[in-house]
C-alpha cells in the first residue's frame, strides 16, 4: 500500500512592502533605505519579499495610509505577485489596518507588529519573554475590534450586535488583566535589578554598556573582549536579552561589560516602554560604548538614530566612546568616512574590528582612560567624551 507523505511545514509567506514618504526624512533616512531595512526585517521574520511600493504624500491617509489610487494599484498587483501579506513601513491605526484588510483581502501588518514578531522569536530569558508579551498585548488592545469582523457576514441587526459586543468586552477585559499581571511581574524584575545595582555600586566595580544599532557588532565585540559565547548572526536583533561579563583592564582594574538590545530606525514606543527595566541598565552605566557598523551604507543615519534614542532616554550627556567597527571590511570611502567621524568634537573614538580583534587593546585603553577621568579609576574627575 502506497504511503502518502503530507507536508506539515508552513509555506513561506510572500510579503509585499509599502511605504509613504512624507515631509523631511528623519536623520537623513530616505524612503529607499527605510524600505530596505523593512525588507531585512521581513526576511529575519522568515517571509519572502516579492515586491515594494512607495508613495509621496504630505501626510499618510487616515483611511488607508496610502491614497485610493495607490491602493487600487496595490490591489491590481496582487495577481502578478501573489502576495499573502502586506507590510507597511509605519505603525497603522486600527482603522487603517481594518480598512486595508477589507480592501486587500490578505493579512496586513505594520512595522511595529513585525518587530514584535522578531522579538518574540528572539527572547530567551523569562524577563525578555515578559517584556515582549507586554508590548504585544499593549499593541493588540486597541485592535481587538477587528478580531470580530467575521460577525459582519451575518448582515448585522438582531442576533449579531449582542454576542459580538459581549465577546469583545470580554476579550478587552482579559487583555487588560494580562497587561496588569505582566506589569506587576516586570515591576518585580525592576526592583530585583535595582537591588542588584545597589549591590554592584557598593562593590565599586564600574559598569560599561554597549549600545548601538542592531547588527552593528555589539555581541561580536562582547565575545571578542570576554569570550562570552553570545550568539552572533547576520540578522537584526540576533541578541535580545542583556548579557553582562566581568573583564580586567590593562591597568588591572575590573569592570562589568553589558550588552543590551540593539536600536533601530522607527523603534516602536511600546518596545521602549516594555523594555524599561532592561534599558535602566544604561542609565546606571558609568560609560557607554556606542558601536557603529562603519561599512553600512547608512552608517551616519544609524549613528544619529541611536543618538536620538539615547537623548529620549535622557542619556545624551553620559560619557561615551564611539567604536567604529568592521574596519577589516571597510572600503576606501568607508575608511575616509570613519576618519571624519573619528574627528567629531566631544567624543572619544576608536577604529576597531571586533571579528578580527583589531585595535581592541586601544579600545580597552580608552575605556580605562575614560573611567579614570570620571573618577572610577582613581580620584581624578574630568569629563570623558560628550
Amino acid at each position: 500500500m502506497r504511503q502518502t507523505l503530507l507536508k506539515t511545514e508552513a509555506e513561506t509567506e510572500r510579503a509585499f512592502l509599502v511605504g509613504v514618504e512624507s515631509g523631511a526624512p528623519a536623520n537623513g533616512w530616505s524612503i529607499g533605505s527605510s524600505l530596505e531595512e523593512l525588507s531585512y526585517l521581513t526576511k529575519t521574520a522568515g517571509a519572502q519579499v516579492v515586491g515594494k511600493l512607495t508613495q509621496k504624500l504630505e501626510r499618510p491617509s487616515s483611511t488607508y495610509y496610502i491614497g485610493r489610487g495607490k491602493l487600487q494599484e496595490l490591489i491590481n498587483l496582487k495577481q502578478q505577485y501573489q502576495y499573502s501579506v502586506v507590510i507597511f513601513n509605519d505603525e497603522l491605526s486600527p482603522r487603517q489596518q481594518r480598512n486595508l484588510e477589507q480592501a486587500l483581502k490578505v493579512k496586513v501588518i505594520d512595522r511595529t507588529a513585525l518587530i514584535l514578531d522578531i522579538f518574540a522569536r528572539r527572547a530567551r530569558t523569562r524577563e525578555g519573554q515578559l517584556q515582549v508579551e507586554l508590548a504585544q498585548h499593549q499593541y493588540l488592545l486597541p485592535r481587538l475590534a477587528g478580531q470580530w469582523s467575521h460577525l459582519e457576514r451575518l448582515g448585522g441587526g438582531i442576533g449579531t450586535r449582542g454576542p459580538g459586543e459581549s465577546q469583545l468586552e470580554t476579550d478587552r477585559r482579559l487583555v487588560r488583566n494580562r497587561i496588569h499581571r505582566l506589569q506587576t511581574q516586570l515591576e518585580a524584575v525592576r526592583r530585583h535589578r535595582s537591588l542588584y545595582r545597589q549591590k554592584r555600586r557598593r562593590s565599586q566595580i564600574p559598569v560599561v554598556a554597549l549600545v548601538g544599532y542592531t547588527n552593528a557588532g555589539k555581541s561580536t565585540l562582547l565575545n571578542a573582549l570576554s569570550q562570552a559565547g553570545v550568539t552572533v548572526e547576520d540578522k537584526l536583533f540576533s541578541t535580545l536579552d542583556p548579557v553582562t561579563r566581568r573583564l580586567v583592564l590593562p591597568t588591572g582594574q575590573q569592570f562589568l561589560l553589558t550588552d543590551t538590545v540593539g536600536f533601530i530606525h522607527k523603534l516602536p514606543p511600546s518596545i521602549v516602554a516594555a523594555f524599561r527595566a532592561t534599558l535602566e541598565e544604561l542609565s546606571e552605566a558609568d560609560l557607554l560604548v556606542h558601536v557603529v557598523d562603519i561599512t553600512h551604507p547608512d552608517a551616519v543615519q544609524q549613528f544619529l538614530t541611536v543618538e536620538d534614542i539615547l537623548a529620549d532616554l535622557h542619556l545624551k550627556g553620559k560619557p561615551t566612546i564611539t567604536a567604529l567597527n568592521k574596519m577589516d571590511l571597510a572600503t576606501e570611502d568607508e575608511e575616509e568616512l570613519s576618519l571624519s567621524m573619528a574627528e567629531m568634537p566631544g567624543d572619544m573614538t576608536v577604529l576597531v574590528s571586533a571579528l578580527r580583534g583589531w585595535r581592541l587593546d586601544k579600545l580597552l585603553e580608552k575605556i580605562a582612560d575614560c573611567l579614570e577621568r570620571n573618577g572610577r579609576g582613581n580620584t581624578r574627575k574630568e569629563r570623558c567624551g560628550r
